[in-house]
């Protein structure tokens, strides 16, 4: 039987009082061979996430699957700078994880982010910078990444051509450093120039680079809901997952696909290396207040029987763009 009425029946509608989540997946099986340094490297990343938080975001960790050993650093955040924990027994792979946690949000903003970034202060003031200052963004990355002008950016493009948004293609030399580092921890070759140039928008004084990579980027919370395939990935780690269920959503949804002009955020890989203590210690002590701006957003419907539909056109933005911008 039930005695009295639930207290709770009688409280008001609950009201955000954050608009921004990240969200954290993590799979460490083993602490021996690939996995040696893991532990180390998530803890950098959350560190590195906690110390940077201006009180503007809420963080979610998604333990995919892993040992007891991420199991008890997890528990170590809890009730204190981590928002949410869900624990996976077994690994649902990387895909379905985050997606499901990230669907299960309520903010406006969410940050899909791998286990092994280093975020410094300012990252997510950066971030949202570009989302207020620039009509129709998607997404936003704060590793700005000079080789994604081609990559999921058929939106982009087509507003480029349009004249919707001024483009640029110049040298940004102060990127020179942390963009090799981001090439070497893909396995890419460094580059050897750093006036080499960089494609980019700009609009109200703010700057942004077209494209990203997807190790960690903010998208629309709606994104998520429209364009992203509704059945699971059933995959565990890389073929096309990241591409259908991330990269491609944002750019089915005729949203741009951006990154921050300056360097917010590397990715480690999973060996710790004596910069990634430096910058950890450094970027230590800003508290930032920054307004949003408007939250509300209005999404193209687009489902999998217009998929014939967007790679015509996706084929035909990046010619057009290739022959007016050589």
């Amino acid at each position: 039987m039930r005695s009295g009425s639930n207290p709770q029946k009688k409280t008001k509608k609950l009201h955000l009082t954050i608009q921004h989540r990240v969200v954290v997946v993590t799979y460490i099986p083993k602490l021996q061979g690939y996995y040696a340094n893991s532990l180390e490297v998530l803890k950098m990343c959350l560190d590195s996430l906690i110390k940077a938080n201006d009180n503007t975001y809420k963080i979610t960790v998604v333990n995919n699957g892993s040992c007891k050993a991420v199991f008890e650093l997890l528990h170590s955040y809890a009730h204190q700078d981590i928002d949410t924990i869900i624990h996976h027994r077994t690994n649902i792979g990387k895909i379905d994880a985050v997606i499901g946690a990230a669907r299960g949000s309520r903010e406006d903003y969410i940050t899909l982010s791998d286990s092994d970034i280093l975020f410094t202060i300012g990252w997510n003031r950066a971030t949202m910078q570009v989302f207020k200052a620039f009509k129709n963004v998607g997404s936003v990355s704060p590793i700005p990444f000079r080789h994604g002008l081609y990559y999921g950016t058929s939106s982009t493009l087509g507003k480029i051509l349009f004249r919707k948004v001024k483009y640029y293609y110049k040298p940004i030399p102060e990127n020179y450093e942390e963009h090799n580092k981001y090439l070497t921890s893909i396995n890419w070759n460094n580059e050897k120039d750093n006036n080499i140039n960089w494609p980019f928008i700009e609009s109200n004084s703010v700057k942004a680079i077209v494209g990203s990579g997807h190790q960690v980027l903010t998208l629309k919370r709606g994104i998520l809901f429209e364009t992203v395939p509704f059945n699971p990935s059933l995959t565990l780690v890389g073929g096309d997952s990241e591409y259908r269920y991330i990269d491609e959503p944002i750019d089915k949804a005729g949203l741009m696909r951006l990154g921050t002009y300056n360097n917010y955020a590397y990715h480690m890989g999973n060996e710790v290396e004596e910069w990634m203590y430096e910058k950890l210690e450094n970027e230590i002590g800003l508290n930032a207040d920054y307004n949003y701006g408007d939250s509300l957003f209005n999404f193209r419907k687009t489902n999998e029987n217009d998929s014939k539909v967007y790679k015509l056109k996706k084929y035909l933005l990046k010619k057009a763009f290739k022959i007016f911008y050589r």
